[in-house]
């Protein structure tokens, strides 16, 4: 593993971006992915220690956008009428600065809530969408 040499290394979200289904996302502000272990808990004969076994996975994240136009209608509409309509996310991470890019896909994304108003006065609309996935792939890493 490479040392860090520097400060200006460390990856800055300012040049993140996102696409759903093949369309980039411009209004993004914030994007989150992450993968979360399920494990069965395992006593074993001779052994004091509680041990556990990795049974499952679940993936989740969120992305926050400011609130520029009427996005996320279609899964609304969708869900209304009965259908789970899925999406491919996929995040790009590239700074300038750093030792490379990285981009990941989510496949399978249901979008766990849609909000469709959420304003107050002198402040800049914006909206979080949280959500599930079923699957996950490193298209570009950046190595050590």
């Amino acid at each position: 593993m490479m040392a860090l040499e520097s400060a200006a290394r460390v990856m800055n979200g300012t040049f993140g971006q996102i696409w759903e289904d093949g369309t980039e996302i411009a209004e993004v502000s914030a994007f989150q992915l992450k993968v979360t272990n399920n494990f069965d808990n395992i006593n074993l004969c001779r052994q004091m220690a509680e041990d556990r076994k990795l049974i499952s996975v679940k993936i989740t994240g969120s992305m926050t956008l400011h609130k520029v136009f009427t996005r996320g209608a279609d899964a609304v509409t969708a869900a209304l009428a009965g259908r789970d309509l899925r999406k491919t996310l996929v995040g790009k991470l590239a700074d300038p600065d750093a030792y490379g890019a990285e981009r990941v896909a989510a496949y399978g994304v249901s979008y766990d809530e849609q909000t469709l108003m959420d304003w107050a006065a002198a402040k800049s609309g914006s909206i979080t969408i949280p959500f599930q996935a079923t699957g996950v792939e490193y298209l570009d890493k950046v190595e050590a």
